[in-house]
């Protein structure tokens, strides 16, 4: 599991990024890949998965 920090996440249109601690790169996040609601500033750890544009956070999930 990666840890990091939601940098945005807007749970209106259900998506948002997240800052790897390690690699300082963002991951684009959707709300289906979420284990726990998460907001901005939250400490979470996640996985990555291939996506239609790169890599995305998955089972993403409070710290």
């Amino acid at each position: 599991m990666k840890e990091g920090k939601v940098k945005f996440f807007n749970d209106s249109k259900g998506f948002g990024f997240i800052k790897d601690n390690d690699s300082n790169n963002e991951y684009f996040v959707h709300v289906t890949g979420l284990i726990d609601e998460i907001k901005e500033d939250d400490e979470v750890t996640f996985e990555l998965k291939e996506g239609r544009k790169g890599l995305n956070a998955v089972n993403v999930k409070l710290a």
